[in-house]
Order: C-alpha cells, then sequence, then structure tokens
C-alpha cells in the first residue's frame, strides 16, 4: 500500500508514504516502531509487534492448508508455515525497498520502512517533483511483486507440486500475485491510488486534483470491499451468513475497509495542509531581536527590548557579529528580583551553522530545515548576511497547529 505525502498505514503487503506523523519542525530522524532488522541502502527497516501476530496466525492458517494436502508431515507442519510467515514478508520487504531504490533515485529522502500487521510501510518524506516519477515510484512495488510471482512460478516448474518445496513455491506465487493485484487497485492509499493520481495531476496540471480524486476513488474501494468481500467469499464458500468463517470474513473486511479509507481520509488532508504550507514563512514569523553582549545584565536587555518592541536577544562579540541566542525558557525561569545579577551570556545557546536559517525559507524547506538541526530558537538571517531576527520553534509549532486546524478532512 501506499501512503506517500499525505500519510496512512500500509495494508495489502505493501506501501509507501511520506511523513506519516506530520512534517513537524523538531521530528526526529529516526524513531522506532519495531525491532531494528537491518539497514539496507542505509534505510532503518523495522518489524512491528503486530507482525509477530499476523505470523503466528499464517502458521496457523497454512498449517491447516499443509495438513490437507501432505498429512504425512504432522506438527513439522508448522515449522513449514513458519517459513512461509517469514518468506511471505521477505517478499512484502522486497516490495518496500523497490519504492525505497526508486524514492532515493529521485533523491527523495526515506524515514524508514516499517513491516507490520498488514503489510509494509516506506516512509518516504517527501512529494515527488512531478506526476511522472509520482508514477515510477508507486508503480515498482506491485511490479516487484509481480516479478517474484514469476520467480516463484518458474522454481515451482522445476519440484514436484505435492511436496514442501512445491507447497511453498505455490504459496509465494499466489501470494505476491495478490499484493500485486491489491496494490494496483486505483484508489489512495494504495500503489494504484498514487498511478492514478499522477495520471489526473498530469492531465490536469495539479497534483491537489489528482489527490482528491484518487482520495475519493480510495473511500468508494473501501466501501466496495466492505460490502463486496463478505459477499464474494460467501458465494464461493455457499454456507450461511451465521458461519464463524462468513463472520471472520466481515471481520477481515471491515477492518481493511477501515484501512483504506482512512489511508484516504489521512492522503486528502495531508495535501490540503500541505497547500497551506507555503504560508508558514519565516520572515513573517520571526521576531524582532536587539544585540546585547554577554555581561550585559538580564533586566538591562529587557529594557532594551521592551524599549524597542522586540522580542529576542541576540548575543553579540566586541565587534557586534551574533555568537549566541537567549533561550525564551531560561529568562522565564529567572525571578525579576534576580535578573540585575544575571548575565544574559549564562542564559544562551552558541550559535550552530544549523542554527542561522535564512529569512526567504518557507513551507516544507523551512519545516525541513529546522527538522535537521533541532533548537529552540534560530538566527534568521538575509542573504547579505544581515541578521533579521529570532525564530521561535514555538512560534512555527503554532503556526503549523494552527494551519492544520484549518484544514478540512
Amino acid at each position: 500500500m501506499d501512503n506517500t505525502g499525505q500519510g496512512g498505514s500500509g495494508t495489502g503487503g505493501a506501501g509507501h508514504q511520506a511523513e506519516q506523523q506530520g512534517p513537524g519542525p523538531q521530528r526526529p530522524r529516526e524513531s522506532g516502531g519495531g525491532i531494528l532488522m537491518g539497514r539496507p541502502f542505509g534505510v532503518p527497516v523495522y518489524v512491528a509487534p503486530s507482525w509477530f501476530l499476523v505470523a503466528a496466525l499464517i502458521t496457523w492458517v497454512f498449517g491447516g492448508q499443509l495438513d490437507r494436502v501432505l498429512p504425512e508431515l504432522g506438527r513439522a507442519r508448522y515449522l513449514v508455515s513458519l517459513f512461509f510467515a517469514v518468506a511471505f514478508y521477505a517478499s512484502v520487504l522486497v516490495h518496500e525497498l523497490a519504492h525505497t531504490v526508486a524514492a532515493l533515485r529521485f533523491k527523495l529522502p526515506v524515514r524508514r520502512i516499517q513491516l507490520q500487521f498488514f503489510g509494509g510501510v516506506s516512509e518516504i518524506e517527501k512529494e515527488s517533483e512531478t506526476p511522472g516519477r509520482e508514477f515510477v515510484l508507486a508503480f515498482v512495488g506491485p511490479l516487484l511483486s509481480l516479478v517474484l510471482a514469476g520467480v516463484f512460478w518458474l522454481g515451482l516448474q522445476a519440484v514436484e507440486p505435492a511436496t514442501v518445496p512445491g507447497v511453498l513455491l505455490a504459496g509465494l506465487m499466489v501470494s505476491n500475485l495478490l499484493v500485486a493485484a491489491f496494490n494496483l487497485l486505483p484508489g489512495l492509499p494504495l500503489d494504484g491510488g498514487r498511478m492514478l493520481r499522477a495520471v489526473v495531476w498530469k492531465i490536469s496540471g495539479r497534483a491537489m486534483t489528482g489527490t482528491v480524486a484518487a482520495a475519493w476513488v480510495g473511500r468508494a474501494l473501501a466501501v466496495s470491499v466492505l460490502i463486496g468481500l463478505p459477499l464474494l467469499t460467501q458465494a464461493d464458500r455457499a454456507e450461511s451468513f451465521g458461519s464463524v468463517d462468513s463472520l471472520t470474513d466481515a471481520l477481515l473486511a471491515a477492518i481493511l475497509a477501515a484501512i483504506i479509507w482512512t489511508g484516504a481520509g489521512n492522503s486528502l488532508r495531508m495535501a490540503r495542509l500541505r497547500e497551506r504550507l507555503p504560508g508558514l514563512r519565516a520572515r513573517t514569523l520571526t521576531r524582532r531581536a536587539v544585540p546585547v553582549e554577554a555581561a550585559t545584565p538580564l533586566s538591562e536587555a529587557l529594557r532594551r527590548a521592551n524599549e524597542q518592541g522586540a522580542r529576542a536577544l541576540v548575543v553579540v562579540d566586541g565587534s557586534g557579529a551574533p555568537t549566541a541566542l537567549v533561550r525564551e525558557s531560561a529568562i522565564v525561569g529567572i525571578p525579576a528580583h534576580r535578573r540585575p545579577w544575571v548575565a544574559v551570556g549564562t542564559l544562551a545557546q552558541e550559535l550552530t551553522d544549523g542554527m542561522r536559517v535564512s529569512a526567504e525559507l518557507s513551507g516544507e524547506e523551512l519545516l525541513e530545515t529546522l527538522r535537521l538541526t533541532p533548537a529552540t530558537e534560530y538566527l534568521v538571517v538575509e542573504e547579505t548576511g544581515e541578521v533579521y531576527g529570532v525564530l521561535s520553534t514555538a512560534d512555527v509549532e503554532r503556526a503549523f497547529v494552527a494551519a492544520m486546524a484549518r484544514t478540512p478532512s
């Protein structure tokens, strides 16, 4: 399943997404989400705790099928079934790595890959710049699943069907075909939805138009899964609606429909949020600042700031060059009666290269710049190098939250 750019949850065995948690200014580069299995291509791969639940479920279900086909295996069938579960999710990982390699080829950062209950998710942190790249990025996952299905089919030709290798290869072939087919369905957040988005984007010239179309198709798809999947399985089994199997099918359909509906809604919401992000401009969010030397008493520095209508303090050296920023949180912690005896230099954070940002930054570029160097305040400078003011992370976060609140679902 694909969630690139708008967030959501992977399902059906495959997916990719960008900024699932939203593009907040201080989101960590990497976070947990399960057991770290490795870093192919430099991208961390996590196995979520929910995977162990689905692995146990696959082992149990596939073991029952093996008992009918190869009853002589006895209890060893569950070891074979567990191998199948691991091999299937290895196929899912290959699907996700296809998205990851394509993203890295297009110079789009990938935060992590996570294998979870309903498949995998590749968290790609930026949108594709063109509809063509968007289409390729979405298509490579199902394409690799189809290639894997072909490889397993070729392997199946070389073994006896009613053997352990034959059953495993047949199961992996069918499962990869199902993964490819499901992900090619034309609705967000599936890969097919990303492909549909790219086509509508190309025709209309607007990425947002493509997102709206693909998201609503995704919602229609969710309703179709909710109603259609139980009916299809019921007709195939020709059993009553009150049976355990029919109730299981209905529950599975409800879970899949909920994931698709939620993913489509999140995709639409994040796309609309991105339309508002250009309003987050460093220049408009920057606080006016006054320069003070490190030995200046805090009370005197605040008096100067009040006189000039400033809300930030920049520590400068003898030549007037900025060297540090006085932290607002540190100022708040000093009682008024002690401020005449506290030098501003003791409350300042030394400037690093990442704490100097351009006044021209806006939108996602601004958020990405702040995320790469987490801090509470940043020195905002003009292109000429002249100090423009101080940007507070708290101000950026408030503006971001306000933009989210104005974004309809």
